[in-house]
């Protein structure tokens, strides 16, 4: 049995170790490409959603290279997402693929059986060893993560903290101890907070970004707007990783209260997928004193729709600037660059009128 799974970020660490450390063989996705676009495109119905199309090219990939099992992630409600491994799964199979795939669904309690139907009987206490693990690992990589969103805007030498991070990624993905796991979390940290000369004085410009999970986590499909916002002087933060995203989908913790207290007042209803997520983080992003929000969602992506048409009311209502990019194979560099530069431009203008006591009338820029 080969195992192999979505590229969405760097997820394939920790799933890689998890696997791993169960004893199974794994064939990690090549990193999303521009021959991993064309070929879901080439192939998926055409008014999927891009990132269904970069699945699809990334399995394929990985067939090619000899797995047999895919773990994809199932799901429920309005949003397309509960679909994917169904439609794909009938797309490979028309193509020659051979192959099994294992669907996670929503809670722990609707995976036990299909666990042990597909994987077989597990040692209790090698399961635990591997997602101890592959959890671990999972923390230490959202948690260095955070810290480059926030120290990217701050370096003096472009490119710094990227390249610890990039070491961080390779010297974690090699180790299989627990032990080694959090050392390397300690030292980067220190590495990364170290503020001495490397790092600008002053107080940049703060960005939350809401919208679809996919798109947020993975660089390839939204151009490293990150990175670009960090290039441009601007602290980012976010409410998706990879960790907490799983507490919720397997009911292990639930976050969405708050979210949906602060949508209240412009969204209250569930409309699929992370739509209510953007509304409510948009709020609450601008409770807490930050200059501007950016949505990013695949093109026809029906709960981000929604949540578009509902953040004019929320820039305005809460007076925070939101720029919406929505996503799809067309979608190049060129006007990426030009929208950002254009928005970094209008919170800073924002935030001279705050100093000087102006009162802000609301004001969106949408993008695609």
């Amino acid at each position: 049995m080969q195992i192999t799974f979505p590229h969405m970020g760097d997820m394939a660490v920790a799933v890689k170790a998890l696997f791993q450390e169960l004893g199974f063989s794994v064939v990690v996705p090549p990193p999303i490409s521009r021959k991993t676009l064309n070929l879901g495109v080439k192939y998926s119905p055409e008014f999927a959603c891009l990132p269904f199309k970069i699945n699809l090219g990334n399995f394929m990939e990985a067939l090619d290279k000899g797995a047999d099992l895919i773990v994809m992630g199932g799901g429920c409600g309005p949003c397309r997402f509960g679909y994917y491994a169904e439609v794909q799964r009938e797309i490979l199979q028309e193509m020659g693929y051979e192959f099994s795939m294992y669907v996670i669904e929503p809670g722990i309690i609707n995976n036990i059986r299909k666990i042990r139907e597909t994987f077989g009987p597990l040692p209790f206490r090698k399961v635990v060893s591997a997602v101890r693990l592959a959890w671990n690992k999972a923390r230490a990589i959202d948690e260095i993560y955070k810290l480059v969103l926030e120290k990217r805007a701050l370096e003096v030498e472009e490119g710094l903290v990227d390249k610890l991070y990039a070491g961080f990624i390779r010297k974690i993905d090699e180790t299989m101890s627990l032990d080694e796991v959090r050392r390397l979390r300690r030292e980067y940290r220190e590495k990364i907070e170290d503020t001495s000369a490397k790092y600008k004085r002053g107080i940049p410009l703060k960005v939350g970004l809401v919208g679809e999970i996919y798109l947020v986590l993975e660089p390839f499909v939204n151009l490293e707007i990150e990175k670009r916002l960090g290039q441009l002087g601007v602290m980012v933060e976010r409410d998706l990783y990879m960790t907490n995203w799983l507490l919720n989908f397997l009911h292990l913790r639930n976050d969405e209260k708050h979210i949906r207290r602060a949508a209240r007042k412009y969204l209250g209803s569930f409309v699929g997928g992370h739509g209510i997520d953007s509304v409510g983080n948009t709020v609450r992003y601008s409770r807490r004193g930050f200059d501007g929000v950016i949505q990013l969602g695949p093109f026809t992506c029906m709960p981000e729709i929604i949540a578009r048409s509902i953040l004019p009311a929320v820039s305005k209502g809460e007076g925070i600037p939101v720029l919406t990019f929505f996503f799809d194979e067309h979608s190049a560099d060129a006007g990426i660059q030009t929208r950002l530069e254009a928005f970094v431009d209008l919170l800073e203008r924002k935030k001279r009128q705050r100093m000087k006591g102006l009162e802000y009338k609301g004001e969106i820029v949408y993008g695609q």
